[in-house]
């Protein structure tokens, strides 16, 4: 009975019935219907709204404010998230937070740590904690976030009813748009956002923190709304973006960047490209340190040596940087000569190439040490 007592029962009912019915119904559809490709668009159109409410809103506008925006936007992105059947952004938010808080431990109300299909979904099976006012005190005072909180359940039952009811008119398919505009796009939007709990902590790289369960892979972060470069969203969880370069799929970002072109988001946080490689010399430093001592043919000592004065180099160059930096813009406001700024503008462009060129050079000898391998014992 006290075990009972702890089952979420609720989202346990809604989720198994709802699965069991959709994977029962969607081939006894597809079978006796062939569905219009209108259908098939749609229901990929709002699996990436709503997919890109939970991963824009929820997750990197509520949990890690990493932007700003306005209450139509916040209205948009609560509409959407009542209609992905995540709960509220409230919840979430702090369930998210507390993860960050306590990653990896049992804390984590995710935690990888008690295996890939507890962090996955069968966390959900447990009664939540009770929300602590201190964690979301932030939220607790929007408006729009707690009207969406108290009538969160009337908000996604409505939400669903409205574009089911919609487009099964549009296509006259009401049962085509239950399978597949409600059925289907919860179906995949739910495993999707499972999948930075469980896939995101399992496989991948770990090139910014080695020490945390988060991985970056660029193949989830198609499945995941951008959402798959973990490792790095753990180490700057504040940080707007989770893929950082021009090639790393995140539509989230771009969704972000354009609201912020368009005057519709602002104060977009970004961390500063060279703390991010000096945080990556300083991990990729012990991978190589634990690389060349399984190597017996190598000279281990020169090479430790090596490693250890460049990027000690490196990251000294990193922090000549970023005073130079603080130094010219505390310059520029105080509108002192222009003398003094032009100096400090070529000290900042000598020592960008200079630190480029280290750059270069370790990445090269980073290269050249994670090939070499080990002798059979």
């Amino acid at each position: 009975m006290e075990n009972n007592k702890k089952i979420n029962w609720g989202p346990v009912i809604f989720l198994v019935t709802y699965q069991a019915l959709f994977l029962a119904t969607l081939p006894v559809y597809l079978y006796f219907n062939t569905p219009q490709l209108c259908m098939f668009v749609t229901s990929l159109i709002l699996l990436y709204l709503t997919g890109l409410s939970i991963t824009a809103g929820y997750h990197r506008y509520y949990s890690h404010r990493s932007y700003r925006t306005g209450s139509a936007v916040e209205a948009v992105l609560l509409f959407f998230g009542s209609m992905a059947t995540q709960g509220s952004a409230l919840r979430w938010s702090y369930d998210h937070r507390i993860h960050h808080a306590h990653v990896d431990t049992d804390e984590d109300p995710y935690s990888i740590q008690k295996g890939f299909w507890y962090a996955h979904c069968l966390w959900i099976i447990q009664k939540p904690r009770e929300i602590e006012n201190r964690t979301v005190s932030d939220l607790l005072k929007n408006k729009l976030v707690m009207f969406q909180h108290r009538y969160y359940k009337a908000t996604m039952v409505l939400s669903n009813a409205l574009v089911v009811l919609f487009f099964g008119w549009l296509f006259n398919d009401y049962l085509g748009s239950l399978v597949l505009v409600l059925g289907l796009r919860m179906f995949l939007l739910h495993h999707f956002t499972w999948f930075i709990n469980s896939l995101a902590h399992t496989w991948g790289d770990k090139p910014f923190s080695q020490e945390l369960s988060a991985v970056d892979n660029y193949f989830l972060s198609m499945l995941t709304f951008g959402e798959g470069y973990h490792n790095y969203h753990h180490t700057f969880a504040n940080d707007y973006r989770n893929g950082i370069r021009w090639f790393h799929f995140d539509p989230t970002k771009w969704l972000i960047w354009t609201l912020n072109k368009l005057g519709l988001a602002h104060n977009l946080k970004r961390m500063d490209p060279a703390t991010i490689e000096k945080r990556m010399v300083i991990e990729h430093k012990n991978l190589l340190l634990d690389q060349i001592k399984q190597v017996c043919y190598v000279k281990k000592e020169e090479l430790e040596i090596v490693i250890q004065e460049i990027s000690e180099r490196i990251v000294s160059k990193i922090a000549q940087f970023n005073a130079l930096k603080e130094q010219y813009l505390l310059t520029k406001k105080e509108k002192r000569s222009r003398d003094i700024l032009k100096v400090l503008n070529q000290e900042i462009k000598q020592l960008k190439k200079s630190l480029r060129n280290d750059w270069r050079l370790w990445l090269q000898l980073s290269s050249s040490i994670m090939n070499l391998k080990p002798l059979p014992i």
